[in-house]
């Protein structure tokens, strides 16, 4: 090759033509002999000498090898990843101003390996930071900015405060080299140099020479460097900034990682070229016969017109998950080309290709084809052979008619093939602990594995285009894509200041979408368009949306900030409440419906993901929706002391600012280890469903949920569970079950042959009848099961507990021991619990490690609405007093001690830190000590000893406040860590919750409390089983102690208590395991999913502090664990005595047919027959019949507040925000106005009714307690007789901006039933208006 003159280069490079496509604004051409440094801050100047956009295909040497397609497979593709020379700077000013120059001696620079971040190469193992720091944001940009009109006038290198990272390090810069040599026979072909993905924005030289700079990080960034090339070495040189003006549209959440990070090529072609190629596949009316609208660019670099050229269509057909293919038989077309004057474009003729009943492409079954086209001079000769991957599939938005509708709706419905398919996905960032955001093929195609084996079908790609092997692997294996232009201006929200509006951000919004459509709009996978995320509603994106559908009218587009401008509705994290009522198809928003994100998959989390789904799959008006988000963004960091690896987060590399935890939300962890959630996900998402029609003729009903394929590719295998353990198992013959459709089948076992004493579950599973590339033969993709017989007839544990032994029983310092044969237990009656226990010789529970109430959980991400209240409250922190004790030899030779206990802190607390920090501290508030009134538990239980050592608790729970919501309620002990086997019949074997439990089944599961951990980055609660019958804890030899429960339990086992996982940033940093605590709950709260926008737990999967009862029996373990558990209790019952908000008192209990008597004051003696109202308060005694000996009492206070119940919100967020949580006593759960679909102006009001006339006094007001939008600053009341005529207001005021409750008392007591309490503002000047309770005063 020879060296050019800059003559030849300005020629090279003349404004180029092009045929279909006008040029991209904000792309410009010219050769410049060096940049002038501001291309980096100047928002309308996109790229210099860039490739305009075209879909991603290569030329091949033969049609052979381009029906491989990938680029690897061509002679004239050649990568240039490996390591290159690399120079890191903190900033611009520091960087080496002439490494371009060939002549410029790098030998002294240290290799980086490209791809990569150089943030996170440059991690030690020392924990040190070489090349600058990995940051962590979430919606700002990471250089100094704030949200007002024009503030990106001001760029990327103003003055931070000092505390932050970008303060010394302004703006990295790194400067990569590296020399190549061009392939002898690519001697005189057009050579490209390709950067699939460089962030932010870089320049590039070839042999010292300019040629451009490109500033969008996740398109291709082609150039044409032919001009620039030498014979023999040629060295390229690459200039990285981490910021630039670029990276205002770049905000998205995820660390901020710079680099070089997707691969770099060099590909060459033929002086006349295909440009560019698009095929767009059709059905016809009937889904049935297919056809490729196949259009292409010819370009000529020759020195002479290009005249008589014809491109040559081909087909081939892939077999199934294979690269594979064979020639579709007539399936070729020929397009001719005009004349092509040098250094212009022409676009080929039309063609169309036409196929009978081709086979399509859906994610249930991805048949792709492979398009080869063959460009021919007029000689007939083949200048160029490229190829591209198609699908024959047809995405459409139609109105369907109520005829035509599956569930008898008429409405907008979303078809993939003419079917109303469910999107049941994922969003996925490309993120990995080692190598951050260059990602692998082995790590893409073991993420694509893995969400085949969830059965999940579609992927966001959030927040931009990815990496093209991820595409070539979705249109393979079959994943619905919504493919995301690289545009999230969250930093300025969406107001004024949002970059949607400037005109200078317009060729920005435009190119970013159109770079992303061209060069992807081949993929068959990709079924939605986005235009970006979090980025304003502005007229930017109404031009990007205008110039997309001048190149594809054949996907839907979707934008979640402005649903009027695009073709589909979308939001993020909509409650599930709000999702029951749109998915009924009456809510003024506009179908079909996609959520963009929901299910915040914040650590522990997921919680009601099964209630999003039964309501989304009740009718077609949502299409679905992508869980946020699939892969922990987490980064593998070193501990500088000890030289341990962890998976960091944000601020754990000294980033400032930083969003901490928030950037690990996945379902599966950074390393694609599954979190617990994931196997919810597969649960909840497999597309086959199974419900019990009659379990005494075990008959089930199967539902072939696929909507293209029937059930053939599976066996359907039957088992039959014993107390958890299988006894029988066998298969099942469905016969065929098309596609949408029912079918009924009979387990056959024999119902009339199952035992009374014993429990029996039915499990159904579809495995895969052969191998697949994500599962052997015999993975199992559905399952379910079901009860089919409750245990009836257990025996009693009286009854069987007996010994040749008498218990022998003594007092000592207020120990009450217990001895019998082989066992000995003590009572601390000062606490009312087991002090120690011990079987055999064994010591089971050391001292003062005995079951004791609990209530308190180490919080998880979603627990961030409700668990500050655990510390203001103490829960952290209880002691434990025996108000009363007493204890009974019975005459059966059991022993009795009946205590009542009140559980309370000694003082407040608070929590520092958050839940998404991962640095917790806990202040002990000693200065604001508890009192009677303060909250507290009062317990009355009873302990039964039997002669054989078993020991029946039974325990009857009240607090003071009935309407708090608690993490869990039951007891938690401490067992000698030498117990480490733990067996369970519960739900496992995964841990789980009450509103994420479907994915795991109530079987016999075996485990360690060590096996149990889960290696969550920042511990919190985990490891969880719902359901529990029964658990065990024993030694290598089989000795220990089995739990049973009364009735049903939640359990976990741990090495570390609340407070260990809590003060723990990270699992390294927890103490050295200990003895195991174990948690034996009546219930637990869920996980919901609040800590992003869903709200917490559904009501029925939170745990109230009202009266429960609850209960366990401690029996010695023995080789038959089953048998030892399968006893019933019958211990004495405890009563309780509670009184709700209206001051109604009840006297229950879990004893049946109970005569109950009680006593008010020193009144006589009565029979129990309905609750008393004791609004005034007073002493009330409660007893049973026939144990007069073991009574009860509590003493209540005057109740001045009346029991309402709102009537009417004027605004109001439907589920999480529904006004009637004004008045339910629950300082979690909040009124919000609407913001999910619109946003009301003030005045927002709510009405009360108080049930009857009163003299209202006054009232208090509680703000939300979980965060300050929508705090209530100034506000006004009103009152009415009718609840339909009101007057001026009474009163008007403004509140203080803090969180504390507010008590407003009135000049003077007024007459009224109705109240209305007005929202006039709100403390920060927002729209909304919010609050936790409103109690009114009445004399």
């Amino acid at each position: 090759m020879r060296k050019i003159t800059l003559g030849l280069i300005l020629c090279h490079l003349a404004l180029q033509s092009f045929a279909d496509h006008p040029p991209l604004e904000g792309y410009s051409y010219a050769s410049v002999h060096a940049p002038s440094g501001k291309e980096w801050e100047s928002p309308e100047n996109l790229a210099l000498n860039k490739e305009q956009p075209r879909a991603y295909f290569f030329s091949f040497q033969d049609v052979e090898s381009a029906r491989k397609v990938l680029p690897e497979n061509s002679k004239y593709w050649q990568s240039l990843n490996g390591d290159w020379k690399f120079n890191w700077a903190p900033d611009p000013d520091s960087r080496p101003k002439d490494f371009y120059k060939p002549e410029y001696n790098v030998s002294a620079w240290e290799c980086i390996p490209v791809p990569s971040n150089w943030n996170i190469y440059g991690i030690q193992k020392d924990g040190s930071l070489k090349y600058g720091v990995p940051i962590y944001v979430n919606q700002p940009v990471i250089f100094m900015h704030r949200v007002k009109v024009d503030d990106w006038r001001g760029g990327v290198m103003r003055t931070p405060p000092t505390q932050w990272t970008t303060y010394k390090h302004r703006n990295e810069v790194g400067s990569y080299r590296r020399e190549f040599d061009i392939p002898s026979n690519w001697e005189g072909r057009e050579i490209f140099i390709s950067f699939e993905g460089v962030d932010s924005f870089f320049y590039l030289w070839i042999n010292g020479k300019y040629v451009g700079f490109s500033k969008n990080s996740r398109n291709l960034a082609n150039f044409d460097i032919t001009p620039y090339l030498q014979k023999g070495k040629n060295t390229v040189a690459v200039e990285v900034y981490r910021s630039s003006d670029g990276s205002f549209l770049e905000a998205q959440d995820m660390f901020r990682l710079p680099g070089i990070f997707r691969t770099v090529a060099l590909y060459s072609t033929p002086k006349v070229q295909i440009r560019d190629l698009t095929a767009i596949p059709d059905l016809d009316a009937n889904y049935t016969d297919g056809s490729l609208n196949i259009s292409a660019d010819v370009r000529n670099f020759g020195k002479k017109t290009a005249k008589g050229y014809k491109i040559i269509y081909s087909l081939y057909a892939n077999k199934l998950y294979s690269d594979e293919n064979v020639p579709v038989a007539n399936a070729t077309a020929t397009a001719t080309v005009k004349p092509i004057a040098t250094r212009e474009t022409e676009e080929a003729e039309k063609a169309v290709l036409h196929v009978k009943a081709p086979a399509q492409w859906t994610s249930e079954t991805p048949h792709r084809y492979t398009l080869v086209a063959q460009l021919k001079d007029a000689r007939g000769r083949t200048v160029e052979t490229v190829s591209t991957i198609v699908g024959f599939r047809k995405v459409e938005i139609k109105d369907t008619p109520a005829s035509e509708d599956e569930f008898g709706l008429a409405g907008r419905y979303y078809y993939v093939n003419g079917k109303t398919v469910k999107l049941k996905g994922v969003n996925r960032h490309e993120s990995n602990p080692a190598v951050g955001h260059a990602i692998t093929r082995k790590i893409m195609e073991d993420e694509i594995m893995l969400m085949k084996r969830a059965n999940i079908n579609h992927v966001r790609n959030s927040h931009y285009p990815d990496d093209p092997y991820w595409y070539y692997l979705c249109n393979k294996y079959g994943i619905y894509l919504e493919d995301e232009a690289n545009i999230e201006s969250h930093e300025y929200y969406y107001g004024t200041a949002s970059l949607s509006h400037p005109v200078e951000w317009k060729n920005a919004h435009i190119a970013r979408v159109m770079e992303m459509v061209r060069c992807h709009i081949n993929h068959p996978s990709i079924v939605i368009w986005s235009l970006g995320n979090e980025a304003g509603p502005g007229k930017n994106f109404v031009a990007a949306y205008n110039e997309l559908k001048k190149s594809d009218l054949s996907r839907p587009v979707q934008y979640e900030r402005n649903n009027d401008i695009v073709d589909m509705g979308s939001n993020q994290y909509p409650s599930i409440g709000w999702i029951r009522g749109a998915v009924k198809g009456n809510y003024n928003i506009k179908y079909p419906f996609h959520i963009s994100e929901y299910a915040h998959s914040m650590g522990n989390a997921c919680g009601n993901l099964i209630d999003y789904w039964e309501a989304i799959e009740s009718t077609n008006f949502f299409c679905g929706g992508a869980i946020w988000d699939w892969v922990d963004q987490s980064m593998y960091n070193y501990d500088p002391e000890t030289g341990k690896r962890y998976l960091a987060y944000g601020g754990d590399f000294g980033d400032t600012p930083n969003d901490g935890q928030f950037v690990m939300n996945g379902i599966v962890f950074g390393d694609l280890e599954p979190k617990p959630q994931y196997y919810e996900v597969k649960k909840v998402y497999q597309h086959i469903g199974i419900n019990a029609i009659d379990s005494l003729k075990g008959t089930f009903e199967i539902f072939n949920k696929y909507y293209f394929k029937d059930l053939s590719d599976y066996d359907v295998k039957w088992y039959l569970y014993e107390n958890g353990k299988e006894i029988e198992s066998g298969n099942l013959v469905t016969g065929p079950v098309p596609a949408r459709t029912k079918k009924q089948v009979t387990v056959p076992y024999d119902f009339n042959q199952l035992k009374e004493s014993s429990e029996y579950f039915v499990k159904l599973q579809f495995t895969l009848k052969e191998k697949m590339p994500w599962g052997n033969k015999g993975f199992v993709t559905a399952e379910e099961q079901y009860r089919v017989k409750e245990a009836t007839h257990r025996p009693h544990i009286r009854s069987i507990a007996h010994s040749s032994e008498k218990l022998q029983s003594a007092l000592k310092d207020n120990i009450q021991t217990i001895k019998g044969e082989n066992f000995e237990v003590k009572f601390n009656l000062d606490n009312g619990t087991i002090h120690t226990l011990a079987y055999n010789g064994n010591i089971v529970i050391t001292p003062d490690n005995g079951p004791k109430l609990d209530a308190f959980r180490a919080f998880t991400n979603n627990d961030n609405w409700f668990y500050s209240q655990w510390f203001e409250r103490g829960l952290h922190n209880l002691q434990h007093k025996a108000t009363n004790s007493k204890v009974i030899s019975k005459a059966d030779g059991t022993i009795v001690l009946a205590f009542t206990v009140e559980s309370q802190a000694p003082h407040a607390a608070k929590i520092h830190g958050g839940t998404s920090t991962g640095k917790n501290k806990i202040e002990e508030l000693e200065d604001k000590a508890f009192g009677p009134d303060d909250f507290k538990f009062i317990t009355n239980q009873i302990w039964t000893v039997y002669p054989d050592g078993s020991i029946e608790l039974q325990s009857g729970i009240t607090s003071n406040q009935p309407n708090l919501v608690l993490p869990r309620l039951g007891y938690v002990m401490g067992i000698p860590k030498e117990f480490t086997h733990f067996t369970y019949y519960g739900r496992g074997p995964v841990g789980n919750y009450p509103d994420r439990k479907t994915g795991q089944f109530i079987e016999y599961h075996e485990s360690t409390v060590t096996d149990e951990f889960v290696n969550f980055p920042k511990p919190q609660d985990m490891a969880n089983h719902e359901d529990v019958r029964w658990c065990a804890l024993t030694n290598p030899a089989g000795e220990g102690a089995v739990f049973i429960a009364t009735e049903r339990l939640s359990v976990s086992a741990l090495p570390y208590s609340a407070l260990d996982l809590i003060k723990a940033s990270h699992p390294y940093q927890l103490p050295e395991a200990g003895d195991t605590y174990l948690h034996l709950d009546a219930a637990v709260t869920g996980l919901g999913g609040n800590s992003c926008g869903q709200g917490g737990p559904l009501e029925p999967d939170r745990v109230f502090a009202k009266q429960r009862n609850t209960g366990f029996i401690i029996r010695p373990a023995r080789k038959n664990l089953t048998g030892v558990a399968n006893v019933a209790p019958s211990g004495d019952i405890p009563l309780s005595v509670s009184r709700n908000r209206a001051g109604v008192v009840e006297i229950s209990s879990s004893k049946a047919n109970a005569a109950i008597y009680y006593t008010l004051g020193k009144g006589k003696a009565q029979l129990y027959t309905q609750p008393i109202s004791l609004r005034n308060g007073g002493k009330i005694t409660a007893w049973f019949k026939e144990t007069p000996d073991l009574k009860v009492e509590m003493t209540f206070d005057k109740i001045e507040s009346i029991q309402t119940v709102v009537i009417y919100a004027s605004s109001q967020e439907s589920g999480e925000g529904d006004a009637s949580h004004l008045t339910d006593g629950d300082p979690n759960t909040i009124w919000h106005t609407m913001y999910s679909v619109t946003v009301a102006k003030h005045p927002h009001w709510v009405d009360l009714d108080a049930g009857e006339v009163k003299h209202i006094k006054g009232f208090t007001y509680l703000p939300r307690q979980n965060g300050a939008n929508g705090n209530i600053k100034d506000y006004s009341i009103q009152v009415s007789m009718d609840g339909k005529n009101w007057g001026t207001p009474i009163h008007k005021g403004t509140f203080e901006n803090n969180l504390k409750e507010k008590r407003v008392e009135f000049n003077k007591a007024v007459k009224a039933r109705y109240i209305r309490f007005t929202a006039l503002s709100e403390q920060n000047g927002q729209d909304f208006a919010s609050g936790a309770e409103i109690t009114v005063l009445a004399e």
